[in-house]
């Protein structure tokens, strides 16, 4: 099933404690419907020492949330987004507030 937010995405938060927060997705799980935001929904990890980490120490990170929480930020709003069909068979992600073409300028893929 085709996702309606992607990685390096800005979306906002649409439900939740942190309703209202924008930020930029760092990875999408699909197995679980799940994406990790920058600043949203960050938590306290208390790890034990290790000979690496000898310290031991209490790290925030941010959490998953689920992808239906989030919506690609248009003009500053969130938008639902729809697929359209290119005249040479591509797929592209359109925001329906604004008719904007929805796309991710990254470079070539790590990995």
């Amino acid at each position: 099933m085709a996702r309606h937010v992607k990685r390096g995405d800005q979306v906002i938060v649409t439900a939740g404690n942190d309703r209202g927060k924008v930020g930029e997705i760092l990875s999408v799980d699909t197995a679980s419907d799940r994406v990790v935001v920058s600043g949203v929904n960050i938590r306290k990890r208390h790890l034990k020492p290790t000979q690496t980490r000898p310290q031991g120490g209490v790290i925030e990170q941010e959490m998953p949330i689920h992808i239906s929480n989030v919506s690609p930020v248009v003009d500053g709003k969130a938008s639902r987004v729809r697929f359209e069909s290119r005249p040479d068979g591509s797929k592209v992600r359109v925001a329906v507030r604004g008719g904007k073409e929805l796309h991710v300028l990254r470079g070539p893929r790590k990995g």
